[in-house]
């Protein structure tokens, strides 16, 4: 049996990148945190991050902490 092989060239599979279909996941494709969307531990994170971010600029008088890393 004999396979069908598919050649591209550079200049084409560069162009395919910024395509817009490129940058919109399949419709069926299975949601798997971490891997196909944000781990659920990450989006509290950012949530987190994002609260913290709305407090320190309603507190405009107060020094900026050192945050950890």
């Amino acid at each position: 049996l004999a396979g069908t092989r598919i050649i591209c060239d550079r200049k084409f599979l560069l162009e395919c990148k910024n395509s817009p279909a490129a940058r919109t996941p399949p419709c069926c494709l299975p949601q798997t945190p971490g891997v196909t969307s944000l781990a659920q531990s990450s989006l509290v994170k950012l949530e987190e991050l994002k609260e913290r971010n709305e407090s320190e600029e309603a507190m405009p008088g107060e020094q900026p902490r050192a945050r950890p890393l």
